[in-house]
């Protein structure tokens, strides 16, 4: 990479812009939404708008653009995968899965708006998310494209992805679980959204199969380092940088990259993924200093 910092500074730029544009969107998205329950509509915008990383929409824009792919063509799916990660972060901080009261730095929808309510606004997030893909044909594609959009992130969020992976993560609880357990859970239940937003992405942006799967690939790899560092930052950070409750895997006696293989051995862990993702981009064809690139670094930078 171009001196790192460089290239660092490039991707907050482009972070920026693409943050702007999918906060943007996902306002002009709440406000269209006519006939609800003004509740429902109040929680879901609570839920929807306030604020987070947005990493999973900025890959979907990234891969769809790396393809020749143009902002409308990554619209629905960007839009789409939000609304299922954030529908995910509602449930799980319930008090019958991870019980916390802090997210993005504020309090949980269940605490604002009580715990049937919060159900209610992950249900709607979920539905309408494919709603979303289904409209798809609207910017021009052949419902096809939106099929196939659909198939991806339903079985990234399915049983096989991310809802079987908080499965497996509450069934490991206090136990004393393998490293490929620990790696089974973070694979469904973080990476496989990340990697279905790269691999939604460059579908939109009308990719092959051979660059869906080397973008998945990437994804896949970003995914598991990521989840690595969010492990070790839930024991070193603090909940001003993190946005919610430090310590609460160790709280859980949840499997964890660090239960699994120490603090120092979690950052390796993080390392050895983020070198998986970089070699998928050298396969796609990126360079050094592109965007896929400093993605990576700036993950491993996350905890400093």
């Amino acid at each position: 990479m171009d001196g790192g910092g460089s290239g660092q500074e490039h991707l907050e730029r482009w972070l920026g812009e693409a943050g702007s544009w999918i906060e943007a969107e996902l306002s002009a998205w709440i406000d269209g939404r006519t006939g609800w329950p003004a509740t429902l509509r109040e929680a879901t915008a609570y839920a929807l708008l306030g604020g987070g990383k947005r990493l999973r929409p900025a890959l979907v824009r990234l891969f769809c653009e790396a393809e020749g792919g143009d902002l409308a063509r990554a619209l629905p799916p960007a839009l789409a995968i939000e609304m299922v990660h954030t529908y995910s972060l509602v449930h799980d901080d319930l008090p019958c899965m991870d019980d916390d009261d802090l997210r993005r730095g504020r309090p949980t929808c269940h605490k604002v708006y009580g715990e049937a309510m919060a159900v209610l606004v992950g249900d709607t997030l979920l539905t309408e998310a494919f709603g979303v893909l289904g409209a798809f044909r609207v910017q021009g594609e052949s419902p096809g494209v939106g099929a196939e959009l659909v198939e991806v992130l339903a079985r990234a969020a399915g049983a096989c992805g991310m809802v079987g992976g908080q499965v497996l993560d509450l069934t490991l609880a206090g136990s004393r679980a393998s490293a490929e357990e620990v790696r089974a859970v973070h694979r469904a239940k973080t990476a496989a959204l990340i990697a279905a937003a790269c691999e939604m992405g460059a579908l939109a942006g009308g990719g092959d199969a051979a660059r869906r799967g080397g973008a998945r690939a990437f994804g896949v790899g970003l995914g598991l380092g990521f989840q690595a560092i969010d492990d070790v930052l839930d024991v070193v950070g603090d909940a001003g940088t993190l946005g919610k409750t430090p310590g609460k895997d160790e709280a859980l006696d949840r499997a964890t990259s660090v239960a699994a293989f120490g603090l120092e051995g979690a950052r390796r862990e993080a390392r050895r993924h983020a070198q998986d993702a970089r070699e998928a981009a050298r396969r796609l064809g990126f360079d050094e200093g592109d965007l896929p690139f400093a993605f990576v670094d700036r993950l491993l930078e996350r905890e400093r």
